[in-house]
């Protein structure tokens, strides 16, 4: 699909680098994802965000919607428990998923 020029773009004389190519590839990405976080007590919440969104971030847009402080959030799925630092692209956090929200 791809040609291995991009790799070494003065070699062959092409005229994307890989800094291009992966700038083209995440600006694809952008798109928003719709997640869903359900408490099992009553609060189901739908937060729309970007794959490139952190955990913290979506952990802010929760709190805004729910009226809790969103350091007291704590986002699961299944045993995982998901670090504020890391991207959704990163936990592979897709379009229509549900999480566990619990509070801490």
């Amino acid at each position: 699909m791809f040609s291995r020029c991009w790799f070494t773009a003065s070699a062959c004389g092409c005229k994307r680098n890989a800094s291009e190519f992966l700038r083209e590839q995440t600006a694809e990405k952008a798109e928003m994802i719709e997640v869903v976080c359900n408490d099992r007590l009553g609060k189901k919440v739908r937060v729309k965000c970007n794959q490139e969104d952190t955990i913290g971030d979506l952990k802010k847009l929760i709190a805004a919607q729910t009226g809790t402080r969103w350091d007291k959030i704590v986002l699961k799925k299944w045993y995982t428990i998901f670090k504020d630092h890391v991207s959704l692209g990163d936990y592979e956090i897709h379009d229509g998923m549900n999480l566990e929200l619990y509070y801490q």
